[in-house]
């Protein structure tokens, strides 16, 4: 069973021409498309398999400050407050609540590691709390053990991956934009240099502005306009136990296994860091830039197998516009999950929370998590191309600070004052060494 998901209903009418088309509709490309939609642009936001069906609605669902990297620790603060904004606006659940997130542990060099972070963090004003044994115990009393220290960041929480990104493309249509689904977008065409049009496998549409937030595809779909995205991505397994546990932390982070509970009362088990590594073209084509990360988090991957060189989403293959391309051909990219790790998974978490023993699996899946070298998104309107604004790479981080993402483009798009600083989003950052600089979290 996949990763749940609400169904959108939407329009397959094709508009002629757009002020801007937005391709990719996960969690950024539906918040980039919103946030120019609920600015009065004409916007088409392409889809070419379901909204949110990749790994928009496999994730977390985490929403935090907590442990963020200094770098995307002012987007992911502005984004908490956007989420109920939006949700204000849209007049629909997104599952957005502030929760709070629980860290526990016994490990004296982790509990130093988060106190050195809650030191600068609440410099930036973030509400982040040590907790001492007595108080972790307390937090975490569900586990029925005891724990040298933890965190709280009461102003964290979480949102409702199988609602996200549909419910904000609801926001898209009901601000005027179009969203369309089962249409791929083969590529651009150009006019002196500037985006004069998509071309999409049902048309072409005319537009100057072209967003590519087309996560795990990025760097294959740049690839064939002759821009270097250096973009690797590793296949993460999780499952879903039924409801009916009692007394549960709503969002529970230890080393062993991390519990987030869901909107339908279920509760999400992953293993932080956790990961197969499929290799691809791609990957093998930019080695070199991901050694520093290879280097920095070997200990948490395994070696994949060929599902992700068979999905043909890092290709460094070309296509022609007028035939069928890969995007086509997988829809919605769907890998197996690690039977081994879905069991180890569900054995570490049962044996955190004894709550858990009695309820039964309600679904496993797996999703393709792309990362750029260092570990943070490229947010830029310098790709090389006048009108091609690239906004990807969200490196296992993307669903919280989405909403700020999408507003970051607008901003950017539109002339506005950014809401946060942009140098450390910029594509060309890459054309430097990366060593040293890869995100701490």
């Amino acid at each position: 069973m996949p990763a749940p998901l609400l169904t959108l209903e939407s329009s397959d009418m094709l508009p002629a021409e757009a002020d801007c088309v937005v391709i990719g509709a996960g969690i950024v490309g539906t918040c980039a498309a919103y946030w120019l939609a609920r600015a009065g642009q004409k916007v088409v936001l392409l889809e070419k398999g379901r909204v949110g069906a990749e790994q928009s609605s496999r994730n977390w669902g985490w929403c935090r400050q907590q442990n963020r990297d200094a770098r995307e620790l002012p987007l992911s603060t502005k984004s908490l407050d956007l989420w109920e904004d939006m949700t204000r606006d849209i007049g629909e659940d997104m599952g957005f609540k502030r929760c709070g997130l629980l860290y526990l542990s016994n490990d004296a060099a982790e509990i130093e590691g988060w106190a050195k972070w809650g030191e600068f963090a609440r410099g930036e004003g973030v509400d982040t709390r040590m907790l001492s044994a007595a108080e972790a115990a307390l937090r975490g009393a569900a586990t029925q053990k005891p724990w040298a220290g933890g965190v709280w960041s009461p102003s964290d929480g979480t949102a409702d991956p199988s609602r996200a990104a549909p419910v904000i493309a609801k926001g898209i249509l009901k601000h005027g934009g179009h969203v369309i689904q089962n249409c791929a977008a083969r590529g651009l065409e150009t006019s002196a240099g500037q985006v004069s049009a998509v071309v999409t496998e049902r048309g072409t549409i005319k537009t100057q502005q072209v967003v590519m937030a087309g996560g795990a595809w990025a760097s294959s779909f740049l690839h064939q306009l002759g821009i270097a995205f250096p973009q690797a991505s590793v296949r993460s397994s999780i499952l879903s136990v039924a409801p009916g546990a009692e007394g549960i932390p709503e969002a529970l982070h230890t080393a062993a296994v991390s519990i987030t509970r869901r909107g339908d009362g279920a509760y999400t088990l992953a293993i932080s860091g956790k990961a197969a590594v499929d290799p691809t073209p791609g990957m093998i084509a930019q080695a070199k830039h991901f050694l520093p990360m290879f280097t920095k988090r070997w200990k948490s991957l395994t070696p994949g197998g060929l599902q992700a060189w068979k999905a043909g989403f890092e290709t460094r293959k070309t296509w022609a516009l007028d035939q069928i391309t890969p995007m086509e051909r997988a829809r919605v990219l769907d890998p197996v999950p690690d039977k081994g790790l879905v069991t180890l998974t569900l054995q570490r978490a049962r044996d955190l929370l004894p709550a858990l023993k009695v309820l039964p699996v309600q679904a496993s899946w797996a999703g393709f998590i792309d990362s750029t070298p260092d570990g943070v998104p490229v947010i830029d309107t310098d790709t090389g191309l006048k009108g091609l604004t690239l906004a990807a790479g969200l490196s296992g981080h993307g669903f919280g600070i989405g909403p700020g993402v999408g507003h970051l483009v607008a901003d950017m798009l539109l002339g506005r004052t950014p809401i946060t600083e942009t140098a450390q989003y910029k594509l060309a950052r890459f054309n430097e060494s990366q060593w040293g600089k890869v995100s701490k979290f």
